[in-house]
This record gives structure tokens, sequence and C-alpha cells, in this order.
């Protein structure tokens, strides 16, 4: 189940109402927000209608990493930062052997090296989080680990699907 955002709702309202009046979308008093102002940012790493596209044509290959980093990132916007730090650890390693056919393309070889050296940081916040809990210094650790993992996930994105 994915969380679901402002972005993607056709309207926002805030008013009140019966319980019954409401359910039906009737309000006694209601305020339409206005939609966000700026565009929302589609750079080519985050084109999803070319990316299922590619996938479906059997051009790209959905990878584990991606789903479990997905996964980690849902962990890190509730603060659950103890299974977050779990889901990273294994992320990481998914990463670094599924990205390796990837690393000739691109700047990927540099972001996987990167990675390798970031997992000593992501294995110890996976054993603070086992042990019973993060430290402000682990946390950020998942945070840092996790944005550039994803960084990588990007970057494979931007290299093409062919």
């Amino acid at each position: 189940m994915r969380e679901v955002t402002r972005g993607q709702a056709i309207v926002a309202r805030v008013g009140i109402g019966a319980g019954e009046q409401v359910a039906d979308g009737r309000w006694a008093r209601a305020f339409e927000l206005p939609r966000p102002t700026a565009p929302p940012r589609r750079s080519a790493a985050l084109r999803p209608d070319e990316r299922l596209a590619a996938m479906l044509s059997g051009r790209d290959a959905a990878l584990a990493c991606e789903e479990l980093a997905i996964r980690a990132r849902a962990d890190v916007a509730a603060g659950r930062y103890r299974e977050a730090a779990l889901q990273l650890q294994v992320a990481l390693a998914a990463a670094l052997r599924e990205l390796t056919p990837w690393g000739p393309r691109g700047d990927l070889a540099a972001r996987i090296d990167e990675l390798r050296a970031l997992q000593p940081a992501a294995d110890a916040a996976a054993a603070a989080a086992l042990e019973g809990g993060l430290d402000d210094d682990a946390t950020a650790d998942v945070e840092r680990v996790l944005a550039r993992l994803e960084a990588a996930l990007r970057a494979r994105s931007v290299v093409g699907f062919d």
C-alpha cells in the first residue's frame, strides 16, 4: 500500500458538516484548497510512464533493491528508523549486486564504489536496530545512506533502458 500525497488528489477541501452529509460529498461550509503552485519536479530519472513502458517491453528490469529502498524510505517517513535500518541493510546488499552490470554506464561505477564505502555505516545502524535502538548518529547514517542509494538508482534510470 502506498502513501497518498497531496499531488495525487484531484481536489482538497476543508470544511464542516454532518457525518452523512460529508460522506455524500455535501458540506455545510467548505473551502477548496488551491493546488500547489510549483509544478512537480520531473527529471529524466523520474519518468514513471517511460520506466513502466520499458519494464513491460523487457527493456528494463525491476530490481529487488528498488522495492527494498522504497520500503526503507516509507519507514523513514513514518519515523520507524529501526525498521528502516534493517530494510536499508538488505537493500544496500542487493543494490551492490544488482547494479554491478550497469557499472560501465554513466557514472554508476563511482556510485557503486560510494555505496560500498557506505556499507559499514548501514551495517552498524542495522546492528544497533537489532540491539534495541538507534542514536542520532545512526539515524543520520540511515538517512544519508538511503539518500545515496536512491541517487544511484535514479542514475541507473538516467543512463537509459536499452
